[in-house]
């Protein structure tokens, strides 16, 4: 619920303000004190969340930067959701030990296609106060050399060099893009042009954002808060539990099931990082859970069963996330057919299997269909595959029915 769906005015409670800089909040610059007082004081405060649309999906480590961005909206601020469609074609360095590869403006314009509709599921684009979507490429792409000079020189290469993946370059001896100097350069400079009182990001955009601070000083001579947030991490491995490089993203756009099913698939060690920073799922409901668990009071799968509700809850709401839920155990745990299993046909007469998963897009190569049938995770009509060149003829007439994994199906026929 929206405390200011009605009223413009700003709202000062202390108890409400302690709230949105409660959960998954990391660190305050120059001080949470500080801000805390300025948020009191009742300036409507103009405050951004940046993200470069260096893929089609938003997941859910974006999920924790906006809940935090929504708190704040709900104290009556104004709320910018600022997509970095020029700032995505240089690539952010950051946590990078090799140079990102350029995107297009053509990929960039794909991707972002949906960031509105997928960020509209936690923060609201309409009705009071409702928040902004503006794109850094109307001031940087028009941008003169002799503007980015002007730019540069209130930036020394020392700072720059300040940045530990840098350092961790260096000593490896890899190659540093002079082009990637641009990025937190251009990051800040956006704050110059919005001319906004605060930044939220996670702990790994601290020093970008920081670059925002100091360039808001000299430009507008006006402080800049910065607000971050701690990250999705896997406390057992130390990575970050959404890793587009290494699989496992839970998109927005996910379906109800996928995404449910894809919380119950994440380590043990990492589901009450997504409880807590992530989801809405009360704190003294999460340190209940995590007493019980040490107790051997409730096993780790139950625990993770109502973590994967509030998830899916948050996103499509009660009855949505209450269905996925019983799916999911009817599923996974029971080993049942779905209710709804969606109809596919195909206008061919047979098929290789290995050649039907990617048709129906259950694989994305012919390499990854072979491995997940030879490694057992393929069955037709109940039955286990284990050849990838099994040849299936098709029928318009008699629909076979086809399991990928626990949760995967699909009735085929010819047509």
């Amino acid at each position: 619920m929206f405390y200011n769906m009605e009223m413009e005015k700003i709202i000062t409670n202390e108890n409400l303000i302690k709230k949105a800089l409660g959960r998954s909040v990391d660190v305050v610059y120059p001080s949470r004190q500080e801000l805390e007082k300025s948020l009191a004081g009742g300036k409507k405060m103009r405050i951004y969340l940046g993200i470069d649309p260096t893929g089609t999906h938003l997941h859910f480590g974006h999920v924790t930067n906006l809940l935090v961005l929504r708190r704040f909206q709900e104290l009556g601020h104004e709320i910018i959701l600022l997509i970095g469609d020029f700032t995505a074609r240089i690539g952010d360095p950051t946590d990078k030990l090799s140079p990102r590869q350029p995107l297009t403006a053509e990929q960039v314009l794909e991707n972002f296609k949906t960031f509105k509709k997928q960020a509209s599921k936690i923060i609201k684009f309409s009705g009071p106060n409702k928040a902004q979507v503006k794109f850094n490429s109307k001031w940087l792409g028009k941008m003169t050399f002799a503007d980015i000079i002007k730019l540069a020189q209130h930036i020394t290469v020392q700072q720059m060099m300040q940045r530990d993946m840098f350092q961790e370059r260096m000593k490896s001896d890899k190659p540093i893009g002079a082009h990637e100097f641009f990025y937190p350069m251009m990051q800040g400079y956006d704050s110059v042009v919005m001319d906004v009182d605060m930044e939220i990001g996670g702990t790994d955009q601290t020093f970008n954002m920081l670059m925002g601070r100091d360039l808001q000083k000299i430009y507008n001579n006006k402080e800049k808060f910065v607000l971050t947030t701690k990250l999705l991490v896997n406390p057992k491995t130390g990575k970050k539990l959404m890793n587009k490089s290494e699989g496992g993203l839970i998109n927005l756009d996910d379906a109800p099931g996928d995404m449910f099913g894809k919380i119950m698939a994440i380590d043990d060690a990492a589901m009450f990082a997504l409880a807590e920073y992530s989801t809405e799922m009360p704190m003294e409901e999460i340190d209940k859970l995590k007493s019980g668990m040490a107790a051997d009071k409730i096993s780790p799968k139950d625990v993770k069963l109502k973590i994967a509700f509030a998830a899916v809850e948050l996103i499509y709401g009660k009855s949505v996330g209450e269905k996925a839920q019983k799916e999911f155990v009817s599923v996974v745990s029971n080993k049942e057919i779905p209710k709804e299993v969606i109809n596919y046909k195909l206008k061919v007469k047979s098929l290789l299997l290995v050649d039907l998963l990617v048709e129906v897009e259950f694989a994305v190569s012919k390499s990854e269909a072979r491995r997940v049938i030879e490694q057992g995770g393929v069955k037709i009509n109940g039955e286990k595959q284990n050849d990838p060149n099994r040849i299936f003829e098709l029928d318009i007439e008699k629909e076979i029915l086809l399991q990928v994994g626990k949760r995967k199906f699909l009735k085929i026929r010819g047509s």
